[in-house]
């Protein structure tokens, strides 16, 4: 079949990289892509949320599958845009995503912790403030236990989290939020939650709203700096499998929060058909969730993706035959690491087209490390440049977390771009205990 994927970053590229390699993939489009995707298949000049756009490519190429890669154009309704058009033989595309509802999840966050009261799951204390209520807001943090967590209610680009450890830090972020609009719409709510001391993880999940699969699990790390210091990113590098998730530890967070969350779905008639992240947090012996998204995580994608042995595809497909349920999941036990090289002044600003040289004698080497693109593009003369504040991201199999991240390291050691730069202790609280 043809099979048209919308995005453009490392998440991207590692499931195009797995797609291409089904037997049930003819051909596959991404919209818009970048520079490693054009090792997949063909980018299009396509914007992830032009629906009409897509709708008409996906006709004139007979299409038969989109898979969905970031959340906005879920939110936005992609899913119920493409489920209310027939494709160029009179059917529904097969869509791997939530429909609008169901990606609410990660579109509000009001709206998830909601969800997660209706359906008994645990998750920290909570309230939300509007501009309506901004002076009781305001009290309400004067008398809250520190730290304390002040959330943009909307999509804010993995950037509207604020843990504020004093009180002053914390009106001041909620009145740059809310009064000075400083996420825009997204933050003209805010959820404020109690804060969780504790290590945290990934957990995800396939599901058509009924049925789920246990895709993988991963720790990502948030922060610029060695020792997770400095501003948060979009992620800085992933490790997986964890040390820590015991059989018994992963029996809680099914029968406690991926069972119920399925549950409630199904309860509350949500469309759902794709991925659920679980941002879970783990306190003492027992999981919270922290947050839901409604597609992959990036770079956890890039971890997650590798070590699935199943055929990606054929997945998907089950999720509308109705064959999740016997499907056997199987993973590379190899341990897996990614690190990811950024540009310099991410997360602020930073300059775009740097040309990237690669030392592809050393890298082809490698046999255990796959390079994903994230922000990249190629010139008409076949150069590659950055895009982006994320540029790429290396992910390489080991013995143990620490083997993978070691070659991770020195495989990026032989790629070069003006201001490149990576942590280089990823994954440091689990290299002595793998």
């Amino acid at each position: 079949m043809n099979i048209l994927l919308l995005g453009s970053g490392g998440r991207e590229h590692a499931l195009a990289w797995k797609i291409i390699q089904s037997k049930h993939c003819d051909n596959l489009f991404i919209a818009p892509g970048n520079a490693g995707t054009l090792q997949c298949g063909k980018n299009i000049d396509i914007s992830v949320n032009d629906f009409e756009a897509i709708k008409k490519f996906s006709i004139e190429n007979d299409i038969e599958m989109i898979v969905v890669g970031p959340e906005e154009p879920l939110v936005k309704g992609i899913y119920d845009f493409l489920s209310s058009s027939s494709n160029q033989s009179g059917k529904s595309w097969f869509c791997i995503g939530p429909s609008a509802n169901g990606a609410q999840l990660e579109g509000s966050k009001a709206f998830s912790k909601k969800f997660m009261q209706r359906n008994n799951i645990p998750t920290a204390a909570y309230a939300e403030f509007t501009k309506d209520n901004f002076e009781k807001g305001k009290k309400y943090i004067q008398q809250h236990t520190l730290p304390v967590v002040l959330k943009a209610d909307g999509l804010a680009a993995g950037k509207g989290v604020v843990i504020a450890n004093t009180h002053e830090e914390a009106l001041n972020s909620f009145e740059e939020m809310i009064i000075h609009q400083q996420f825009g719409e997204a933050s003209s709510k805010v959820v404020i939650e109690e804060f969780l001391d504790g290590i945290e993880l990934s957990v995800f999940v396939l599901t058509n709203g009924k049925d789920y699969k246990i895709i993988g699990h991963a720790k990502d790390y948030k922060r610029i700096g060695e020792g997770d210091t400095g501003l948060n990113t979009g992620g800085m590098g992933c490790v997986s499998p964890l040390p820590f998730l015991t059989n018994d530890f992963m029996q809680k967070i099914e029968t406690e929060i991926i069972q119920p969350t399925i549950n409630g779905l199904q309860k509350e008639n949500i469309i759902y058909n794709g991925f659920i992240f679980f941002g879970l947090i783990k306190v003492g012996d027992e999981p919270f969730v922290i947050e839901y998204n409604c597609r992959m995580g990036d770079p956890e994608t890039e971890v997650v993706i590798p070590r699935l042995k199943n055929d990606i595809v054929e997945l998907f497909l089950s999720i509308y035959n109705n064959t999740l349920k016997n499907t056997v999941i199987e993973f590379d036990e190899r341990a897996c690491a990614t690190i990811v090289a950024v540009s310099k002044g991410y997360p602020g600003d930073y300059e775009k087209g740097k040309f990237i040289q690669f030392n592809n004698s050393v890298i082809q080497e490698s046999e255990n490390s796959i390079i994903f693109h994230a922000g990249t593009k190629m010139n008409s003369d076949g150069t590659i440049v950055t895009n982006g504040g994320r540029v790429l991201a290396v992910t390489s199999f080991g013995r143990n977390i620490a083997d993978a991240v070691q070659l991770s390291k020195n495989v990026l050691r032989n790629i070069f771009f003006e201001g490149m730069y990576f942590r280089n202790d990823i994954g440091y609280e689990f290299r002595s205990e793998s």
